[in-house]
């Protein structure tokens, strides 16, 4: 199985990038554990919520991998990456669990979305501010630089983005 994980700033097609990828190769999806426990806390969250959301992602993937052990892929939207920047930008801090999760957690590929699609508000986002997405992009950017798994920049309108996903997958076979 190889695991592929998306990641980006909030309201650049994560989740409709992981469903679409998981339903084009019939393959399972994790979705992103925040935003279920916000829907179910409220949007004010602490450091330690973080920490409990980092958990159950990891929990939740681990899980998701082995319900579908024969799979080809699974799509990830979201990983510690996202953790480690949640909580460095928000506190000024991160949990040695995300920094441990980071150091240890394997993928096969990592999908970086670019915030080039129309910001869609909802009660869980929280810069809609184009130049913050595009910081937040570029720290995204500069770990991925700095480490050793594949990764691919994925940009653009509609079916172009997921061909790019697609594309950047043919690197895996």
């Amino acid at each position: 199985m190889k695991k592929i994980a998306v990641i980006g700033p909030e309201s650049t097609g994560k989740s409709t990038l992981v469903t679409a990828l998981a339903a084009h190769f019939n393959c399972p999806f994790m979705p992103e554990y925040a935003r279920e426990f916000l829907q179910t806390h409220g949007a004010q969250y602490t450091f330690n919520d973080v920490l409990t959301i980092a958990r159950n992602q990891l929990r939740n993937e681990e899980r998701i991998i082995a319900e579908h052990p024969h799979a080809p892929y699974v799509f990830i939207d979201t990983d510690m990456h996202i953790m480690h920047v949640w909580c460095t930008v928000v506190f000024g801090r991160t949990h040695d669990f995300i920094e441990e999760a980071r150091a240890q957690n394997r993928y096969d590929l990592y999908l970086l979305t670019r915030p080039d699609l129309p910001w869609v508000a909802d009660e869980m986002r929280e810069y809609p501010q184009l130049e913050i997405r595009e910081r937040l992009f570029n720290m995204y950017k500069d770990i991925l630089e700095h480490q050793t798994t594949p990764w691919a920049e994925i940009h653009g309108q509609g079916e172009a983005r997921m061909n790019r996903a697609l594309l950047a997958l043919t690197s895996l076979t």
